[in-house]
């Protein structure tokens, strides 16, 4: 699809390949602030969601995209589309580049602009957001980068080694809809 394709990365659906990565991500206990996990995933879970994970956005409510360098190597990260709802042309975004090497290249900033673009353009959506902590700089960069707003602040949000921390709501608005 050369609508998720960009300079450097490019984002494609989940293959029963990625079984490990995604394994490998979800019981990666370091992200799991930014990524809503509170259990490990057996590799079981995670085959039967790839089994399943050729349903439709329209379907799932969801879309989990596998971000790419290269054909010939791994998925790096994970980009998603959740919460979709279609009746009112939104869904929340998130991003992980899962390994400390591959952040800080341009990797995530890439992926997000090719995931607005095809939210806006291919999906119709009138807005996106982001619930990201407010202790999350670089991921607050991000997302501001590409013009989404901080339009709150949810207090004491996220229980994180026995202390409470704030997360904040970001809010991209499509002005060409």
């Amino acid at each position: 699809m050369i609508t998720l394709k960009g300079e450097n990365i490019y984002l494609r659906a989940l293959e029963p390949q990625d079984l490990e990565f995604v394994y490998e991500m979800e019981n990666d206990q370091s992200i799991w602030e930014v990524s809503n996990t509170n259990t490990p995933y057996s590799r079981y879970l995670i085959r039967q969601y790839l089994e399943n994970a050729q349903q439709d956005i329209y379907e799932a409510k969801q879309l989990r995209l596998a971000i790419c360098q290269d054909e010939d190597f791994p998925a790096i990260g994970l980009i998603d589309l959740f919460d979709f709802d279609p009746k009112n042309n939104r869904a929340g975004v998130g991003i992980v580049i899962h390994k400390n090497e591959n952040r800080g290249q341009n990797i995530g900033s890439e992926a997000l602009e090719l995931l607005i673009k095809y939210s806006f353009f291919n999906l119709n959506l009138h807005q996106l957001y982001a619930n990201i902590s407010t202790n999350n700089e670089a991921s607050i960069a991000l997302f501001t980068k590409f013009g989404f707003n901080k339009i709150g602040i949810k207090k004491d949000w996220i229980l994180l080694e026995n202390h409470y921390h704030d997360e904040a709501i970001f809010q991209l608005i499509n002005k060409q809809i």
